[in-house]
């Protein structure tokens, strides 16, 4: 581990995650509610039975304090949120044929589980039918500090711990330079993703005027959204003061979780958390980048958030969109959205959980935009040219975001309508 004393310390461990240009990866994490046959939230000696059975398939335990809390086989986890929705982090891979895989075959792992133990997993954004105060949880550290701490400065931030399940992307950059035009398109678009994407209509077994619940939710969390200062040009020497005068939420000391008090992590590195005695490493930043539940987030790679989750036959969709453009044609995709305005795309930001692709920035919907985005995402994944067994490239995976553009309904307006036509919400189970 390295030791980390100051400001520029950050800066280099943000250039060391630099890749090279033929070695760049796609990680994808994806959660999941998960309930019994009587439709309640799986408590957590439910989920021991889930993990039990799990391990057939090679996982292996991570234990916290003697307990369970999560799975490892290779390079992926399988971790719990507060209020037992199962995530997968997936490895980070070349492909993403690989990185779909990968998810498949958990999916598969985690259906045939559920089926022996009669559980269902439920690929909404936003918990559909359970009360916020009928919450399951589980004995993680963190999360017990993050309940009590979250809510002083966020009102929904216990509804997004316990209540609600995303998709998330990882991506890698090449240099600071890279870095920055990265960051710059995936902030602007971040109004769009929630748009497109948007799969959470429901809240306590009715429809919640919102597509993405979760996006509003996340909106209203402690230490989330979408800071306006991502909209300016960014490199590694702002995004460190950024995070250095952030509060920190805790600190892990031998172990054990501490409340911070309200100390950012530059009162760390001048020694002013007084409960603090040994050096400040790179763990430490590590858990405080992780711990800052901005839309976009750097650590050595990307990190886009504002993805609602989706079944089976969506997953790869939004992993697939981002890839392409990213990846390819980045230059083309700036240069489209060039001339938005700070104060256009904050507009869109908390339009879209409600407007969705009806959301207008610079006087074009986010159908419109995302249609031209679509083309060059798509474009750029033929470029890659990169193969399955079957002879398809990776633009294979775009088609459900083909389907909601030429039928003009998202996931969320899909679900509104079955459930206006059945008066009941239906599961998307896989």
């Amino acid at each position: 581990m390295q030791i980390i004393k100051s400001k520029e310390e950050i800066i280099d461990y943000f250039k060391n995650g630099s890749k090279d240009k033929t070695k760049l990866k796609i990680g994808v994490e994806h959660e999941r509610f998960l309930y019994n046959n009587k439709n309640s939230r799986l408590q957590f000696t439910e989920i021991k039975k889930l993990f039990e059975y799990l391990k057939r398939y090679s996982w292996q335990e991570i234990k916290e304090d003697n307990q369970v809390v999560a799975l490892k086989r290779n390079n992926q986890t399988i971790t719990l949120e507060p209020g037992n929705q199962i995530e997968l982090s997936g490895s980070q891979k070349d492909t993403l044929h690989e990185v779909c895989a990968e998810s498949h075959s958990f999916l598969n792992e985690l259906n045939d589980v559920c089926k022996k133990l009669e559980y269902k997993s439920v690929s909404l954004s936003y918990d559909p039918i359970s009360k916020l105060k009928d919450r399951p949880n589980n004995p993680k550290k963190r999360y017990q500090i993050m309940t009590d701490v979250m809510p002083k400065s966020g009102k929904l931030s216990l509804n997004m711990m316990y209540m609600t399940s995303g998709t998330q992307i990882n991506l890698d950059y090449i240099s600071e330079e890279d870095f920055s035009k990265k960051f710059n398109l995936l902030a602007k678009l971040t109004p769009l993703s929630i748009s497109l994407f948007a799969n959470s209509p429901f809240y306590e077994n009715s429809l919640s005027k919102f597509l993405s619940y979760r996006s509003y939710v996340w909106q209203n969390t402690a230490r989330g959204g979408l800071p306006e200062l991502f909209l300016e040009k960014m490199d590694f020497e702002k995004y460190a003061d950024f995070i250095i005068n952030y509060p920190l939420l805790f600190i892990i000391d031998k172990e054990n979780y501490i409340k911070s008090e309200g100390y950012t992590f530059k009162d760390l590195l001048l020694k002013k958390f007084s409960s603090i005695k040994r050096e400040i490493t790179s763990h430490d930043l590590s858990t405080h980048l992780a711990t800052i539940f901005t839309e976009i987030r750097l650590k050595k790679y990307l990190e886009i958030r504002s993805l609602d989750t989706c079944e089976w036959d969506c997953h790869c969709s939004g992993p697939a969109f981002f890839l392409g453009l990213i990846y390819e044609n980045l230059d083309e995709a700036l240069e489209l959205v060039k001339n938005w305005k700070s104060n256009d795309i904050m507009n869109a930001y908390y339009d879209a959980p409600k407007k969705g692709l009806k959301t207008v920035i610079g006087k074009k919907t986010i159908k419109s935009w995302s249609e031209i985005l679509l083309k060059l995402s798509d474009e750029g994944l033929k470029k890659r040219n990169i193969n399955n067994s079957k002879n398809n490239n990776e633009s294979i995976y775009l088609g459900n975001i083909k389907n909601i553009l030429e039928n003009g309904l998202t996931k969320a307006e899909i679900n509104i309508k079955n459930y206006n036509k059945s008066g009941k919400i239906l599961f998307n189970e896989n």
